[in-house]
């Protein structure tokens, strides 16, 4: 056919295009009443289900759907449409590939809700997925729906990925090398998962950092710090150095040591020791397996009363709190019993000042 002006403000021609265009229009209408009915009838639908899953099924496909209408409204138009053919290969390659694309989007949307899609596994299953591995599944999921995506497309396309995979496979010392720091860190994550030193949540200290874990990933461990700073350890840092997990804690130790002065009578300093014994054995939140109250040392400034014990909670606000009221009691008890504690001080003892010739005499108190 022999193309020319005349044929392209043709009567048909301008027909044709007029038709394309309602069509596009049409199904943008039906994309806008998808959005606005028939989508939200589905959502209030799925809520009535025994659980969540079909909601998220429905969300994740929200917008892949809505550009699924105008991907099916161009595919029709393109057959009324006078100067592209539907039949084109390239055009088929490029509907296909838009759709194949449409479906990896909804999953990949899908997948961040995958700790729902475990849950769901837990409770049926009876099994514990515990929390640091839901991430590392949902972030899997990702790359294999990407990673699957693309070469459906590029076959589409007609490139061959068995080609390129092998490429991959006489390249894979040339990368291993240059990905070494990668792949350690890979697999001190791995470490992290299957010995489960600390999961998210937990309050942490090691050599490099000391904070409440935020985030794990495939290369690294977010950690949050008191001071609200955000620091990204390596997982192979992580997996070779000593890990104190603070939020294994059944208990919280409390342990000090009151000094009273030598000029206490010993009767009184029993007596303070046996009603501090009383206070904590009464406590009620401090752990009554261990507590230890005794007279210790003979220190140069006093004596040492040793105080051993735990709180049952292992939350350091409420810790701080229970620290302070016993403290405050010990103070009344000491003030009852007219016990002294003591101060590092130094006593001058002077010669009477006939005697000039005599040295001062220090003694340390």
């Amino acid at each position: 056919m022999t193309w020319s002006w005349e044929l392209f403000f043709s009567y048909e021609a301008v027909k044709d295009i007029g038709i394309s265009i309602g069509i596009i229009l049409l199904f943008l209408i039906f994309r806008k009443i998808f959005a606005k009915y028939i989508f939200k009838l589905l959502l209030r639908l799925s809520k009535k289900a025994p659980n969540d899953f079909f909601s998220y099924i429905f969300i994740a496909f929200e917008k892949p759907v809505r550009w699924l209408f105008i991907i099916i409204g161009v595919y029709v138009a393109v057959d009324y449409f006078p100067y592209l053919e539907q039949a084109n290969p390239l055009f088929q390659n490029i509907i296909r590939s838009f759709v194949i694309f449409m479906i990896s989007w909804g999953l990949y949307n899908l997948s961040a809700s995958s700790s729902l899609f475990f849950t769901n596994i837990e409770e049926r299953l009876d099994i514990d997925i515990d929390d640091i591995l839901i991430p590392f599944l949902s972030k899997a999921l990702r790359f294999i729906i990407v990673a699957i995506s693309i070469s459906v497309i590029a076959q589409e396309f007609g490139y061959n990925v068995s080609g390129f995979v092998a490429g991959l496979g006489l390249g894979g010392l040339a990368f291993a090398l240059a990905a070494k720091d990668a792949i350690s860190n890979l697999f001190g994550g791995i470490v992290i998962i299957t010995e489960k030193p600390f999961t998210i949540g937990h309050w942490i200290k090691t050599e490099s950092v000391e904070g409440v874990v935020e985030d794990i990933t495939f290369r690294s461990t977010l950690v949050r710090t008191f001071a609200d700073a955000l620091v990204t350890v390596p997982n192979a840092t992580l997996a070779n150095e000593s890990i104190t997990n603070w939020s294994q804690m059944n208990k919280r130790q409390i342990m000090f040591y009151l000094r009273v002065t030598y000029d206490n009578p010993r009767e009184k300093i029993e007596t303070v020791v046996n009603q501090i014994e009383d206070l904590l054995k009464n406590h009620a939140e401090i752990h009554q397996e261990t507590i230890f109250v005794s007279l210790d040392q003979y220190k140069e400034y006093g004596l040492d009363i040793l105080l051993y014990f735990f709180t049952k909670t292992t939350d350091w606000g409420d810790y701080l709190n229970i620290r302070e009221e016993l403290n405050f009691k010990i103070l009344e008890i000491l003030e009852n019993e007219g016990v002294t504690i003591a101060i590092p001080s130094r006593r001058l003892y002077m010669d009477s000042e006939n005697d000039k010739q005599s040295p001062v005499r220090q003694e340390s108190e």
